[in-house]
């Protein structure tokens, strides 16, 4: 539910915005201002996930979050035609998730058993999926309503947001399942460090982490959609609501497959294949000048994308002990973030400065030259077989260094 009604707000957001200024670089300034909070709060962010209730966590930061959505409102009601406001929210918006995406990612794995996580993902992933194609379709929809007054176009939006935020704060309220404080040591800079060197240590992680990371953010082209909305396939805010909505329309598919028939042996080269044909997706997409081609490029978007995140999923969660798991997923939101805000951003500014084609194709080969290199820089990567605790766990590094470092990292702080 409120994953629909933030993929609302972000359509509402970015056709308010470039109306306004009507510049690329401005949408990726969007990007940007949901991304920085997550860098400067990293560490902290991760360490509250691992410290504190994470039920608690995300309550609060999405109660904050309801605030944000009625400032959006406030400044559309008003008609305001200065976008530096927005992007202050947006800011906030980016602080709380930097602090809710690590809990309620670490949270999962205490709500289904070991033996039916992967599924759980796939279908989790599945829901997700479903909401990323309603909500740009809502968006797209309650944006265009002949509605008068002030609750119309963004406003109409914005009100439906916080319908949903109103909905998912009850939902999590009413959660049985209180895993508490997992990390019992007093706070040092070993402890909040703890994930970095815990990724940097699992190569596997590393490789399944930055692989995302760099190919996404390349070959990023979600933040110029608006641009090809209107300037490229002339289609207006409902058109941008199917663009939208067409890479979830794919991932969608692809979860329903995995659904029934979950992903079983070669799992690394499933991943690397798959971020291979998320780059031809993305140059086809840019190169597009109809409709139909250019939703079904989007839909080979996010069906190979759809792959890769559970797997990658998979990886973050299984290959972690489960009082590190918190400080794990701050770092990979850390990653996530920057392939998406930040990816926003530079494609807001290639844009500006090629044009919106040749930044989004352009960006497509990137991705299929990382992906290249990542099979060659990352080889236990490529070698990942099943998903599996006891197959993703095995180490990378000598188990003299990993039994060290964990006993090291289990010492009581004096």
């Amino acid at each position: 539910m409120v994953i629909i009604g933030a993929e609302a707000q972000a359509l509402a957001v970015a056709w308010q915005v470039y109306q306004i200024t009507h510049r690329a670089l401005a949408l990726g300034y969007t990007g940007l201002a949901l991304f920085l909070p997550g860098v400067l709060l990293i560490l902290p962010s991760g360490h509250v996930a691992d410290r504190y209730d994470r039920r608690a966590v995300v309550l609060v930061c999405y109660s904050l979050q309801v605030l944000c959505t009625s400032a959006l409102l406030w400044f559309s009601w008003h008609g305001s035609r200065n976008v530096w406001p927005i992007y202050a929210v947006l800011a906030l918006i980016g602080t709380c998730r930097s602090f809710s995406g690590p809990a309620s990612s670490a949270l999962v794995p205490h709500l289904v058993p070991k033996e039916h996580f992967v599924n759980a993902v796939t279908w989790g992933s599945t829901i997700f999926q479903i909401a990323n194609i309603a909500g740009p379709a809502i968006g797209g929809i309650l944006f265009t309503l002949p509605l008068r007054g002030k609750v119309s176009g963004a406003s109409a939006v914005f009100l439906f947001t916080l319908i949903t935020l109103a909905g998912y704060l009850v939902l999590i309220s009413m959660l049985s399942v209180r895993p508490g404080r997992m990390e019992k040591r007093a706070t040092s800079t070993d402890v909040v460090l703890a994930g970095f060197h815990y990724v940097w240590q699992r190569k596997i992680l590393l490789g399944s982490i930055s692989l995302d990371l760099f190919a996404v953010l390349l070959g990023g082209s979600v933040a110029l959609l608006p641009i090809f909305a209107q300037d490229i396939l002339h289609a207006g805010p409902r058109g941008l609501g199917i663009l939208r909505a067409a890479p979830a329309l794919g991932a969608l598919t692809t979860s329903l497959a995995l659904a029934f028939r979950p992903i079983g042996r070669r799992a690394g080269r499933k991943m690397l294949l798959c971020v291979a044909l998320f780059g031809v997706g993305t140059i086809a997409f840019g190169l597009s000048r109809s409709i139909p081609l250019s939703v079904l490029a989007l839909m080979l978007m996010g069906g190979a994308d759809m792959v890769s995140v559970v797997i990658r999923s998979s990886l973050l969660q299984l290959a972690t002990p489960p009082e590190m798991r918190g400080r794990v997923s701050a770092v990979n939101s850390l990653f996530l973030g920057a392939s998406n805000e930040l990816g926003e951003f530079e494609s807001g500014l290639t844009a500006q400065w090629w044009g919106a084609v040749r930044a989004v194709v352009i960006g497509g080969i990137g991705s299929l030259v990382v992906t290249g290199l990542w099979s060659i820089f990352f080889p236990s990567l490529r070698r990942a077989d099943t998903l599996t605790a006891e197959s993703l766990m095995a180490p990378d590094v000598p188990a003299a260094d990993v039994n060290s470092e964990s006993e090291r990292l289990e010492q009581p702080i004096a």
